[in-house]
């Protein structure tokens, strides 16, 4: 077995134990390898060891490594979209994961249109409220792009995504992604519908994640190891 196939099943491992420990059944839990600036084999790698979710945060990056390896992957874009790379996410990608704002969302929507394609999307939120970071902070306007989704018929909105401060202690991880997770509650209440998917938590934090009811954890370091 290889350096990454091993670290996978030890990742795995991980996730199930913090699965059991918060009372959810481990396949309630889906691993996204990030395997961004991570070249092509080894990205063929995990995927010999079971892997099939990988995440890119660049366009750019997985237009050039997706027509090298198996066409079964599930690609996922987690990264900041641009909206004149919109299209191409479309194309390569089955998950948008990094959708913060209402033209974005006209513009993916656009383009599965124009490719006969349903995408799957995940609304960004700046739960922490760093200036630094992308996402959506404005509940009302998360509610009215949530709303917009629900009528497109390309798009099919998931849930949400979110990202916690790289310092942060064990109890602002908490808050962070209980945040999350009540707001997506709050969403499905309003809007009638489920919202089953809640994208957070990364190699330092995913069991705080899984604690709070993280459906896609985001991993990369702990699989590839450093970049």
């Amino acid at each position: 077995m290889s350096a990454i196939g091993k670290n996978l099943e030890e990742i795995r491992g991980k996730i199930e134990e913090a699965a059991r420990k918060a009372g959810r059944p481990s396949d309630s839990v889906r691993l996204l390898a990030v395997s961004k600036t991570f070249p092509a084999e080894d990205v063929k790698s995990a995927y010999d060891a079971g892997q099939r979710m990988f995440g890119e945060n660049r366009v750019q990056e997985l237009e050039a490594k997706a027509p090298l390896l198996p066409q079964d992957i599930e690609w996922h874009l987690i990264g900041h979209l641009q909206s004149n790379k919109a299209a191409k996410a479309v194309e390569y990608a089955s998950w948008i994961h990094s959708v913060d704002s209402g033209r974005l969302l006209a513009l993916i929507e656009k383009a599965a249109e124009k490719r006969g394609k349903t995408m799957n999307i995940l609304l960004e939120v700046n739960i922490s409220g760093e200036e630094s970071k992308f996402g959506l902070r404005d509940y009302a306007e998360i509610l009215e792009i949530a709303e917009n989704a629900r009528k497109m018929p390309h798009i099919r909105l998931r849930g949400l995504m979110t990202m916690a401060e790289i310092d942060a202690d064990e109890k602002r991880l908490h808050e962070t992604f209980s945040g999350l997770r009540a707001m997506r509650d709050r969403l499905e209440k309003e809007l009638g519908v489920g919202l089953p998917e809640l994208s957070m938590g990364m190699s330092s934090d995913f069991t705080e994640a899984i604690a709070e009811g993280a459906t896609v954890v985001r991993i990369g370091t702990a699989i590839f190891g450093r970049r």
